[in-house]
């Protein structure tokens, strides 16, 4: 082929690569632990509880506050994290160590939505409105915001009177579970997901309560999760310790450690 052709379709070539501009990165969901049983990272506090920070969705979500606010305040400093970017709060349930820091943090950012399990008295309504936010009963399974959703409030194992609810996002892979403690049953709430987002529950987080179940329990559930669908697992806060050794022996690479600093992402 004639060499001014060859550098005449070059130049063509090179003419469309600058007009499409630089290939965008892929979107992804960010999902940073702020509250945990076990540290992940180098100056932060480990305390009974869970939060975490999820960010790429539509709104920047927080899910549950920990227990104490101080602990909570400190570990958001020195994870360099800005609450000021929280466009909605969801708290899974009505637990100390699930909501203990919700007054601070409505303190740093007012206005926005709070959603709370629909058995929240209206005491409790009252107090988050007064803090600051706009407190949202959530009682059946619904889009929170785009491809976000909750799973609706759903019975605990050991008092049907009280409930809790976890999140699904809607990602590329599958949906992604984070759950607070999982007193429904983390079997429960991950065969609920599929019913509230088309596609299997792939990524599951967060705390399983599972701290009073036998070995043999524990692996039958590890076994009925990965049937489910479930290929990647991270378990902590009231899992238990054991119960996390098994998840991990089992998961393998697959598994996900967290605890407070731990930063994990997903395609979205």
């Amino acid at each position: 082929m004639n060499k001014r052709i060859v550098f005449f379709f070059f130049l063509v070539l090179a003419g469309f690569s600058l007009l499409a501009g630089p290939v965008p990165e892929a979107a992804e969901i960010r999902v940073t632990i702020l509250y945990d049983n076990y540290t992940a990272v180098e100056g932060v506090q480990a305390h009974w509880g869970f939060s975490c920070l999820v960010q790429g969705a539509e709104k920047t979500i927080l899910f549950d506050t920990g227990t104490q606010a101080r602990i909570l305040q400190a570990n958001v400093k020195n994870l360099k994290v800005d609450l000021s970017r929280v466009q909605m709060i969801v708290i899974s349930h009505l637990h100390g160590d699930h909501s203990g820091g919700l007054e601070w943090v409505l303190s740093q950012k007012r206005d926005i939505p709070v959603c709370l399990p629909a058995n929240a008295k209206d005491e409790y309504m009252a107090k988050v409105r007064q803090w600051g936010g706009l407190p949202q009963r959530i009682r059946e399974s619904r889009e929170i915001c785009h491809k976000v959703y909750s799973t609706g409030e759903m019975p605990a194992d050991f008092d049907p009177v009280f409930t809790e609810q976890s999140l699904v996002f809607q990602t590329a892979k599958g949906s992604l579970v984070i759950t607070g403690c999982a007193h429904p049953g983390i079997l429960e709430i991950v065969r609920r997901a599929p019913k509230v987002v088309p596609g299997l529950p792939r990524v599951v987080l967060g705390g399983f309560h599972l701290m009073r179940k036998n070995d043999g329990e524990i692996r039958a559930i590890i076994q009925e999760l990965k049937a489910a669908g479930v290929e990647r697992c991270g378990a902590s806060h009231c899992t238990g310790d054991r119960a996390i050794e098994l998840f991990r022996d089992s998961f393998a690479e697959r598994f996900l450690q967290l605890g407070v600093g731990a930063v994990l992402t997903f395609p979205w």
